[in-house]
């Protein structure tokens, strides 16, 4: 079965929680609420009661003062009994989301992707080759040029020509744009399992990580639903499901929308879905069937995958759903892109997205 295991909460020895762990915890609401602090506030209330996560001397009193003080959270100018989340409150959360995700993998540097070909970057191999016309001077190895230099002229009549240089093979440095495509449609959170949240997770930890690490990359985040629309990155921690269908075609068309405008070399669309595609917009109604695999969607939404292969956008499809015939469509729908897919339980979800956007090294930068 899917999901969360859950064990015997264990409460701290010492009776009581300071700020920062009780920080950890209040994060961690706060995103499952999609930044409700209100839901927040009397969760953390529930498990202090069951728990004892605090003791005499602070409570959860001293604790949400301490947030204010802090700068996590505001009072609502509307509303001066309601507080809201401060933009470091959502930077936390992104923090603490890749943290989660990304001490599990190793680290590359300096926010560029390598690929298998060699040329021009800051990335030295040990290979070696003979100098070619166009070749960077800094590429120049010195010291094998001289020693060839040396064996080819003697001392006597020591020089150096073009013949005795030799260059030191560098690793391509690409940069990336990448679109990441959430579905947040109604199914996201049937069946009593919440799917959002992880998606959530991994969008605020590839954010933090390209916003920091990979600062050339682009990466724009769009949900679909009966519609496909962008949000900020600001907005990931509040991003909630709706009442919605699936409609993979409207992601996918907006996808490309925005790649289209991008300049680099390497473009790609990571879709992170649990479910078939069951929404199509035709003029201002809309054509939806949630059952099975409809022939018509189905096929509109393929033409799409054929389209991105075309302009050299690659898809890499995270299915968090176990269903047979899903799996199915799932696979023609990389064949007909050239994409890739995996078939990812919830927790492996952020390791297989950061493991494929670390290591993407699918094609040559021309």
């Amino acid at each position: 079965m899917i999901g969360y295991r859950f064990s015997e909460f264990k409460p701290d020895p010492a009776g009581k929680y300071e700020f920062q762990q009780l920080l950890n915890l209040f994060m961690q609401i706060l995103n499952i609420t999609s930044g409700d602090v209100s839901q927040a506030i009397n969760i953390l209330n529930e498990l202090d009661v069951k728990y004892n996560l605090t003791g005499n001397d602070y409570g959860i009193g001293d604790f949400i003062e301490d947030l204010k003080r802090n700068g996590y959270l505001k009072e609502d100018q509307n509303n001066p009994n309601s507080l809201n989340m401060t933009a470091k409150s959502e930077q936390t959360i992104r923090k603490r989301a890749l943290e989660e995700i990304f001490n599990k993998l190793k680290k590359t540097g300096k926010g560029n992707h390598p690929t298998p070909f060699s040329g021009f970057g800051d990335e030295k191999t040990a290979d070696r080759r003979d100098y070619l016309f166009g070749d960077a001077l800094d590429q120049i190895d010195m010291t094998s040029s001289i020693k060839n230099a040396q064996i080819s002229h003697g001392l006597n009549d020591f020089k150096l020509t073009e013949d005795d240089l030799e260059v030191e093979e560098r690793e391509y440095k690409t940069n990336t744009s990448t679109v990441l495509m959430i579905d947040i449609s109604h199914s996201m959170i049937l069946y009593g399992e919440d799917r959002i949240t992880p998606a959530k997770n991994v969008a605020m930890a590839l954010a933090e990580l390209i916003t920091t690490q990979y600062k050339n990359d682009t990466l724009d985040i769009i949900v679909f639903g009966n519609d496909a629309w962008p949000i900020e990155i600001k907005d990931l921690p509040y991003l909630q499901v709706g009442p919605y269908h699936t409609n993979t075609f409207a992601g996918l068309e907006l996808s490309m929308d925005i790649l289209r405008k991008r300049k680099t070399s390497n473009k790609q669309i990571f879709m992170i879905t649990d479910g078939k595609p069951t929404c199509l917009k035709e003029g201002a109604r809309y054509y939806q069937n949630s059952f099975g695999l409809d022939r018509k969607i189905i096929n509109k939404t393929l033409d799409q995958a054929a389209k991105c292969r075309r302009l050299g956008i690659t898809i890499t499809t995270f299915m968090i759903a176990r269903d047979p015939y899903l799996q199915q469509f799932v696979r023609d729908f990389t064949k007909t892109n050239n994409g890739r897919a995996y078939y990812s339980s919830l927790n492996g979800l952020g390791e297989y997205l950061f493991e494929d956007y670390v290591r993407n090294r699918r094609k040559k930068v021309k």
